[in-house]
Order: C-alpha cells, then structure tokens, then sequence
C-alpha cells in the first residue's frame, strides 16, 4: 500500500513536472523547479485570458485545469512544519488562487485570472530575489521585504 501511495504521489509530482519542462527540469534545482511552476502557471493563465476574449471555452479550460495544478503543486512544496507564518500564508493565498482560479473558469472570468497573476507575480518576485541566497546556501537569511511584508500575509 505503501508503495502505491508513494507511486501516486511520483506521478503527480512528475506530471506536473512535466507539463513546465522536461529538459529544463532535469537540470534545475529545487529553487528553479519552483520557479519554473511559476513561469509555467502565469503563462497558461495569460493564455486562458485570451481564450475567453476570443471565444476558445474548451482550450480555456484546459488551460485553467493546468494552472490549478500547477498552484497546488507550488502549495504542495511548501515546508508548513519549519516554514512558520510565511509558509502558513503562502498556503492560504495558494489555496485562495487555485479557488479564484476554479471560479475563472467556471465563469470565464478574466477579472479573477488577472487578479491571481497579480498575486502570483508578487510571490514570484520575491522567490526570484531570494534565489542568490538559496544558492549560496545562506537559508537563514531572511526573505525579502515583499515575501515579508502585510502585503501577502494580509490576503
């Protein structure tokens, strides 16, 4: 049982994965497989935008299915155990998109998918500004002002 659980999980993981960048991916570190979901999911959304605006309902859907896929795998990196406020926050504001992002597509809503790229794009700007750091290997450096700050813990 224990195995199939673990080869669900794999899949999953390696689905999403996937649908960014398999050669990309296989080169990347962990903070750049983050960033690439991100990447990923803002594009798809800018896409989905335009479908709605040039009447594609079917390929606006798929697109909006990718990017809550995407959004819970971003929520599903998170480290809630050791991530404290940040992580608490971010958990909430992904779960928060990937609602807005359902409610999107439900009601081809471009309003709702502008609104989680805004969110999106602040987390993402924050993410890539943290990256140096990351890399040199100073984890307990503080995150940047933006992933600090009212601004995404007050959403």
């Amino acid at each position: 049982m224990e195995h199939s659980v673990l080869s669900s999980f794999a899949r999953n993981r390696l689905a999403a994965y996937q649908t960014v960048s398999a050669h990309a991916a296989a080169d990347a570190d962990p903070h750049r497989l983050v960033q690439m979901l991100m990447d990923a999911a803002m594009e798809r959304m800018s896409t989905a935008r335009a479908c709605i605006e040039q009447g594609e309902m079917a390929r606006k859907a798929k697109l909006l299915h990718s990017c809550v896929t995407l959004v819970a795998e971003l929520r599903g990196t998170l480290n809630l155990k050791e991530g404290g406020a940040l992580a608490q926050n971010l958990n909430a504001l992904y779960e928060y998109m990937i609602r807005q992002l359902l409610m999107a597509n439900v009601q081809s809503d471009v309003t709702k998918i502008t609104e989680v790229m805004s969110l999106l794009g602040e987390i993402r700007s924050a993410w890539v500004a943290i990256g140096p750091q990351v890399r040199k290997g100073n984890v307990d450096a503080p995150p940047p002002p933006a992933a600090r700050g009212a601004g995404l813990a007050a959403r």
